[in-house]
């Protein structure tokens, strides 16, 4: 008979939360008390917020139930380690939808495991392979759990960082967010050594170190750590106007062209469209991306995308055996409407 009350409603807890009805004299049994214990037990863990629900009859059961609001869970040791290791999966690789939320997540639960747990958990990770899709360059989830947690309490952070020329360089930060693109991570931070904003790519973050020394967050010039790091990576970029004529009315192109090259203009006096727009991408990307459309299309400008598609033709023509060619699919290159 478990006689420390937190202790059993800690017990009770974790049995109402298998996603099954459990009937008053099984938990009863279970917890080695009697029925009207078990009810007052209920009414404890409504009054803390977790909702309860009783079914009548003559042996009537109990279900925890979604609430309106979210109560701490009990999870035991298999199951903290299962949540643990697919935070750690998921976190490591910057996976689309798998945001600083996952990460703050994973940062809470490694604080609290238990050093048995946590040994279980990184055996399973340097045990397993994940496949992953995207060229995103992967993250050791330690590093994202140190920042988080000194984001969520404003500590400053030190860490190595390798710029991409490779040039090595040690920096103290007042963090301020994680936010993934999608492909990878990036810290938005305040430099104090330049005394100003910076972005960091995680993947080429090392040793990171919670100094324990708090601050009080500067307001961003932005005021969106996403928005900071956007334009941030668009003033990074070269970027170069383009424009693309097509055969095909403007709304069947745009329903299969990213947004991000934006958005095509229906040509006056006749059937097509043109598309001019900008891009940091490089030329070879943009003449794959364009014939990856599957409609005819003519390079306007600039020249060296002209080239480009030029040989990305003559490539294709000489793969499909089809001669040595001469670059001469030029700018008209193209595939015909695949649909």
């Amino acid at each position: 008979m478990t006689t420390d009350t937190p202790a059993r409603l800690l017990q009770l807890l974790s049995l109402l939360q298998t996603p099954r009805e459990w009937p008053g004299g099984e938990l009863a049994e279970r917890l080695g008390v009697s029925r009207r214990t078990v009810r007052r037990d209920v009414d404890r863990l409504r009054e803390l917020g977790y909702p309860v629900q009783a079914s009548r009859g003559s042996d009537g059961g109990y279900r925890l139930v979604a609430g309106k609001a979210m109560p701490p869970l009990v999870v035991d040791d298999e199951e903290a380690v299962a949540i643990a290791v697919g935070l750690r999966a998921g976190a490591g690789h910057a996976i689309e939808g798998v945001d600083e939320a996952s990460v703050r997540a994973l940062a809470k639960l490694e604080q609290v495991l238990p050093a048995r747990l946590r040994h279980r958990v990184s055996t399973l990770q340097a045990a397993t392979t994940p496949l992953t899709s995207g060229d995103g360059a992967s993250v050791a989830p330690e590093t994202l759990t140190v920042m988080a947690s000194a984001v969520a309490g404003r500590e400053r952070l030190r860490f190595a960082y390798r710029a991409g020329d490779g040039t090595g360089t040690r920096r103290v930060t007042e963090p301020y967010r994680l936010v993934s693109t999608g492909r990878r991570w990036y810290l938005v931070a305040y430099d104090l050594d330049r005394a100003d904003w910076r972005t960091f790519r995680v993947d080429r973050v090392s040793e990171p170190f919670a100094t324990g020394a708090r601050f009080t967050p500067r307001e961003l010039p932005t005021g969106s750590a996403a928005e900071y790091l956007r334009q941030s990576m668009y003033r990074r970029q070269e970027t170069y106007a383009f424009t693309v004529a097509f055969a095909e009315p403007a709304e069947r192109v745009a329903a299969r062209l990213p947004a991000w090259l934006g958005t095509p203009e229906p040509l006056e006096g006749g059937e097509g469209c043109v598309l001019r727009s900008t891009t940091g991408d490089m030329v070879e990307w943009l003449a794959v991306r364009l014939a990856m459309l599957g409609y005819e299309f003519t390079v306007r400008e600039p020249a060296e995308l002209v080239e480009a598609v030029g040989k990305l033709g003559a490539r294709l023509v000489r793969a499909a055996g089809g001669g040595e060619g001469s670059g001469g699919a030029g700018a008209g290159a193209g595939a015909g409407d695949a649909g």
